[in-house]
């Protein structure tokens, strides 16, 4: 799902009018319908609704929710409409219009002063003062209204995007005097802002309501954003041939795990395997034998000469993908071997954990990383790569330089992990859950990305494979252990059953609808 500026959804709004033949205020009416029947799906007939509406396409919205709320019994819905300039948007007119002709309302239209109603943690607020066409931060007294509604107590709901809340980039902007929703309503498209962690406790959750924009105009229109959904990774995936073997879906070498580290050796090697690549392969410190072999008998082990770390990152066989970094350290002789590996290397490659920090080290080798290798940083790693970023915003913008700069593909990852690719486009995953925040699902993660490389997927999409995947296997993991309880081996566990349901086009479990 492509994600679209404000100005790209004005005009796919406007397309949709003239492709239906519907005027703006019915597409208004369609998508108020679609927040009634959201609302009404959670609350009783006896709730009391507090709803706030602006002068323009969002306080339309509003006070269309609250006319079909009093329509279906709903009785305790008090509506306040902020005509501050004394001009009302055309459709919000319209919308007043229907409204004040319904008997027994309790409507308020605010002109010059404002006695706010009470609030406490019993009432729901809907949110419709500003959406995400706001061209400026909130002003004085809307500045007031925000605090006065968020220190309330009460369960808020914004439609569109919180008040205050720019649909794109927040960067210099004060969360603090925006309303903070409980719930976030948008329509059909999520906006940009959602995917950055420092509006989250802006938003709350948020859920996409279906409101029949037009498909073609959609298909039409270019956008640098991307959400990644099934529908853009089960064409990518290739069924496995009847008539195969091991060597045809590829070899992994995997320079992984150090003294007291061996864990990471063992959960990328497992991901690796359980996510279809045909032979793996793990070097590693001479005293991880016993330990690889043991926990994964599946792969082959390849010591290294010295006891403790690795020191020797020759390739000495055929691969078609070679990772380094879970959990190999950041000794000066394990440095030395990743230079002389990427000075040598001609295959495609994955680098994660340990082996950016060594490069942190010695920033100069950023330079050798063969085109379109596959980086996998977390935050840290990537600010210690890159430059300390003050918002993962400014996080995200970096990333698509650098991406663009050393010819890479840069997997940040997140809660909505963001794939970064040299073109200077973004997808967003939106798989995975907070249970996955535990240590060793990174290993997981990039065992699976090289587990596809190695089946001969071009690098991005082995990258988009890889974090969808991962992250439903996460969703799965969830299910049954729980996000507190779950596991990076848990995950692993659900790998194959992520592929199969995938592929067999399951139901796959997803929040955002």
């Amino acid at each position: 799902m492509r994600i679209f500026t404000s100005e790209q959804l004005n005009e796919l709004d406007n397309a949709t009018c003239e492709a239906q033949n519907i005027d703006s205020l019915q597409l208004m009416e369609r998508a108020a319908n679609a927040v009634a029947c959201e609302v009404i799906s959670r609350f009783l007939p006896s709730q009391r609704f507090v709803i706030v509406a602006g002068p323009g396409n969002n306080g339309g919205h509003a006070l269309a929710v609250a006319k079909m709320l009093i329509e279906q019994g709903y009785r305790h819905v008090e509506i306040f409409l902020f005509n501050i300039n004394g001009k009302l948007g055309h459709d919000c007119n319209e919308e007043r219009k229907q409204l004040i002709t319904m008997e027994g309302i309790d409507f308020t239209e605010i002109t010059r002063e404002f006695n706010p109603p009470y609030l406490s943690k019993n009432d729901v607020v809907i949110d419709g003062l500003f959406g995400s066409g706001l061209r400026q931060p909130l002003q004085g007294g809307f500045i007031s209204l925000a605090h006065y509604i968020n220190d309330s107590g009460a369960y808020v709901i914004s439609l569109d995007v919180p008040s205050g809340l720019f649909g794109e980039w927040n960067d210099n902007v004060l969360r603090r005097n925006m309303v903070h929703a409980n719930l976030t309503l948008t329509f059909q498209i999520p906006r940009l802002s959602f995917f950055f962690e420092e509006n989250a406790d802006v938003l709350g959750s948020w859920k996409l309501l279906d409101i029949d924009l037009d498909n073609e105009k959609r298909k039409s229109m270019q956008s640098q954003y991307t959400m990644l959904e099934t529908r853009n990774i089960r064409p990518l995936l290739r069924p496995r041939r009847p008539f195969s073997a091991k060597r045809d879906y590829g070899s992994a070498l995997l320079f992984c795990g150090s003294g007291g580290m061996m864990g990471a050796a063992v959960m990328a090697a497992e991901a690796c395997l359980r996510s279809g690549a045909g032979l793996v392969t793990v070097h590693s410190a001479e005293q991880g034998i016993n330990i690889v072999q043991t926990a994964v008998p599946e792969a082959m082990f390849e010591p290294d000469k010295n006891q403790y770390i690795i020191s020797d990152m020759t390739i000495h066989h055929d691969h078609q993908v070679v990772l380094a970094g879970p959990g190999i350290g950041t000794h000066q002789l394990t440095i030395d071997a990743l230079e002389a590996m990427l000075k040598n290397c001609r295959v495609p490659l994955v680098l994660d954990a340990d082996a950016l920090n060594c490069i942190s080290r010695k920033p100069a080798l950023l330079s050798l990383l063969p085109q379109n290798t596959i980086i996998t940083p977390h935050i840290g790693e990537f600010d210690r790569l890159f430059g300390e970023q003050k918002s993962s915003e400014e996080r995200l913008l970096k990333a698509v330089e650098m991406a663009k700069y050393y010819n890479i593909i840069i997997v940040l990852k997140g809660h909505y992990t963001a794939i970064v690719r040299p073109t200077g486009m973004v997808y967003f995953n939106s798989t995975g859950n907070p249970g996955m925040a535990t240590a060793g699902a990174g290993d997981v993660l990039v065992g699976i990305i090289t587990s596809f490389v190695a089946q001969g997927y071009l690098p991005e999409h082995a990258a988009y494979l890889g974090v969808y995947i991962h992250g439903l296997a996460g969703d799965l993991a969830q299910l049954e252990y729980g996000e507190a309880g779950m596991t990076a081996t848990d995950i692993t566990r659900y790998v194959g059953r992520a592929i199969r349901m995938i592929l067999n086009r399951e139901k796959i479990p997803n929040p955002l609808y």
